[in-house]
């Protein structure tokens, strides 16, 4: 109940209207590090603007600017749900790029694993959700293909997480015997370490599609930060942080 509360005040925040000069970014949760520091930069030289940042699963974060949560710009972890928002006529499809792409890890403890095939020999594995998380449906797609995906479902082993960031938590804390992660996720943690990358055969592209929403089309700061975020000051931050620029 405590949930639908929080959402509904959210809901009911986020809709009142924006002041001059705020920008309002839905984010996939992976690129929050990067996004923190693209916007600092970007508000250095804009000193009169100012962001309201939401980051979580892309699947959430969709299906909040869906039920109403106002939104200048969204960035997904991959295109399913810019597809989803499109087609709700919620974001400006003549608007969509792909701001960056990324890699599927594993990571986990040294030794544990180091192919999917060594999987069903772990005891609990992280994925995010892959019904509202990129990085748990690229994981669900890779196991699948490697044919240990039925197996570990049927004994139990698979542990959800709310989000990629959830699940590198839950290997950094020795929750789990090892988490599905990008690769720029991996690259902050401080415990686990990757054991393998995953064949990018094995799942769908990684990649990052951005969009305006019709506020964002119609807000000059919002259209000015998309435009930046497509320069090379915020393409070299991005590539710092381990993204590959396409």
């Amino acid at each position: 109940m405590w949930k639908k509360l929080l959402f509904s005040l959210f809901i009911l925040l986020a809709a009142l209207p924006a002041t001059a000069g705020e920008i309002r970014l839905s984010v996939a949760v992976s690129l929050t590090d990067a996004m923190n520091e693209i916007c600092a930069d970007y508000f250095r030289a804009h000193p009169g603007t100012t962001c309201v940042s939401n980051f979580g699963g892309s699947g959430t974060l969709a299906k909040q600017i869906a039920a109403g949560a106002p939104a200048d710009l969204f960035i997904s972890a991959n295109p399913k749900w810019v597809d989803f928002l499109a087609g709700e006529k919620r974001v400006a499809a003549d608007t969509v790029r792909i701001l960056a792409a990324n890699a599927l890890v594993f990571v986990g403890p040294k030794g544990r694993a180091s192919s999917l095939a060594d999987l069903p020999k772990l005891k609990r594995i992280a994925i995010g959700s892959p019904r509202s998380v990129p990085a748990g449906q690229y994981a669900e797609e890779a196991m699948k293909k490697a044919g240990v995906y039925d197996q570990l479902a049927a004994e139990g082993k698979l542990v959800m997480a709310q989000d990629v960031r959830q699940a590198l938590v839950y290997a950094e804390r020795g929750e789990t015997d090892g988490a599905f992660v990008y690769k720029t996720d991996a690259l902050l943690a401080r415990e686990a370490v990757i054991l393998f990358e995953v064949p990018q055969d094995f799942h769908s592209p990684v990649t990052y599609p951005m969009a305006l929403t019709d506020s964002g089309r119609a807000n000059p700061e919002a259209q000015d930060f998309f435009a930046f975020l497509q320069s090379p000051p915020a393409r070299a931050i991005l590539s710092r942080y381990g993204f590959a620029i396409e």
